[in-house]
């Protein structure tokens, strides 16, 4: 960066508001994948809109690339520096601005994190239903540019979803302010949309106005265990027919996971003994405390006396309720102990979820040899978390176990991506879950919105290069 343009951003945000050289910790280039290559030479830190915007039109002036950076959780590494880039930093643009308890709604700073959020809305008799496990360190703007899912799509959907508004900056520096607590707005175009899930690469997401709901006055967790696929997903139907709206997760490990969690995580005991092929995590949030728990352990009573599943502990307190989603949470953490390995988190349809674990090691052990394979996840709502893990010498052949599982799942007509975003990581898949149609509309759209490419830039993909044709990474099984 030139020192002009230096001298330019201090102006603008003073001495807190830049960081630069020695001073630059790795805080700002460190991710859930480990440390970047690259450490930046300046990280600038907004406290207003309004300096953003600023920043933003020096930025636009000068062809400053630029990546900003919420809580630095994301999984695709799209909040890791480049080269040359400038980091922005939302971690001063952080706060409660409003809560409308009648309205349903709470309007908050982008740099806010997810928990400070949850603890706000609990504190106003309200909950706001997102919920991830780095709720503790993931911001909202974040939370809102990858569109994240988490735990109760099935009941409240994802980020999208809970959103009524936003306010965003432009590469130029325009302000967009789409910020209103209406359900109902069809005054043409719905803006917040373009920059919901576009990982940063249209705008810079500032403020958001999110929608609250009612505390549920009941909740009711129970800990199954079933011996098919089938019977997993003929719970699931039974579950939600039973429950209907109530129904608030559903959550499902492989007998391999299971293990893992019980072997690898500490703390971690046993609901229900190992030996079968599925557990599954049920959960029901209501609103009549008095009939509730009845209609719950009716419809799981029925699942036993059908024989969907073989086994079933049932929560009786609120610590008991801690404990079973303390065992579908290890497996983040027995996933993330499978090292060196690659992981993927993917959307399938029910029936290819029947298959994916013999069809994934037909496949890999035909081009690697011995492998072995975790997966689990949110079954209501199509999302799977896996990891695989040669066991070869050597470094895990990354690039063939993508292939092989990306290219699968682009056959079947799957998403690459069900909740983390691409990034850097999966931009080279793409194409496995877009068709050309759809690729270059985004292109249109972010030369549009982005001509200098600026706003994290390579992030999704790659201006500089077309995108690869669908399947045209999937070796021949």
């Amino acid at each position: 960066m030139r020192p002009e343009t230096l001298d330019n951003l201090h102006r603008i945000l003073g001495d807190k508001g830049i960081v630069t050289g020695a001073d630059v910790h790795e805080g700002y280039y460190t991710d859930p994948r480990g440390l970047g290559d690259v450490r930046p030479n300046v990280v600038l830190r907004p406290a207003s809109t309004a300096e953003l915007s600023q920043i933003m039109k020096v930025c636009h002036d000068t062809a400053q690339p630029i990546v900003v950076q919420g809580g630095l959780t994301g999984l695709v590494t799209g909040a890791r520096p480049q080269h040359n880039e400038v980091v922005i930093t939302m971690e001063r643009m952080n706060g409660i601005e409003s809560i409308d308890v009648k309205a349903g709604t709470i309007t908050v700073l982008a740099g806010t994190p997810l928990q400070v959020v949850q603890e706000a809305a609990d504190a106003a008799g309200m909950v706001f239903p997102l919920d991830l496990g780095a709720r503790g360190s993931c911001t909202i703007g974040g939370n809102l540019s990858t569109n994240a899912g988490g735990n109760r799509v099935i009941r409240y959907g994802m980020t999208r979803d809970l959103t009524l508004g936003v306010e965003a900056v432009l590469a130029d520096g325009t302000v967009i302010n789409s910020l209103n607590g209406f359900m109902k707005n069809n005054t043409g175009y719905d803006l917040k949309q373009m920059f919901i899930g576009s990982e940063g690469t249209l705008g810079l997401i500032t403020r958001a106005t999110l929608r609250l709901y009612p505390k549920p006055k009941t909740q009711v967790v129970a800990f199954c265990a079933a011996d098919s696929f089938d019977a997993v997903a003929d719970l699931m139907a039974h579950m939600r027919t039973g429950l209907g709206a109530d129904l608030s997760a559903f959550e499902v490990l492989w007998a391999k996971t299971y293990a893992a969690v019980l072997s690898d995580v500490a703390g971690i005991k046993a609901p229900i003994p190992q030996g079968h092929a599925f557990y599954v995590l049920v959960e029901m949030m209501g609103s009549d405390a008095a009939h509730d728990t009845e209609k719950f352990e009716t419809c799981l009573g029925q699942a036993l006396e059908n024989e969907l599943i073989v086994d079933a502990v049932l929560s009786r307190s609120n610590a008991e309720i801690d404990a079973l989603w303390d065992v579908r949470d290890g497996m983040a953490h027995a996933m993330g102990k499978q090292q060196p390995s690659v992981g993927f988190d993917i959307s399938l349809s029910v029936a290819d979820m029947k298959v994916i674990e013999s069809e994934l090691l037909r496949r890999l052990q035909a081009a690697l040899g011995d492998v072995r394979l975790f997966i689990g996840g949110h079954l209501a709502d199509g999302n799977l978390h896996l990891v695989a893990k040669s066991l070869k010498e050597g470094p895990q052949p990354r690039d063939t176990i993508q292939e092989i599982i990306y290219g699968w799942v682009g056959e079947v007509g799957g998403s690459i991506s069900a909740e983390h975003g691409i990034g850097l990581l999966k931009r080279d898949y793409l194409a496995q879950s877009r068709s050309p149609a759809e690729l270059a509309l985004m292109r249109a759209l972010k030369l549009t919105m982005d001509p200098k490419n600026l706003l994290n830039p390579g992030r999704v993909f790659d201006m500089g290069t077309a995108p690869m044709a669908g399947n045209a990474k999937a070796p021949t099984p």
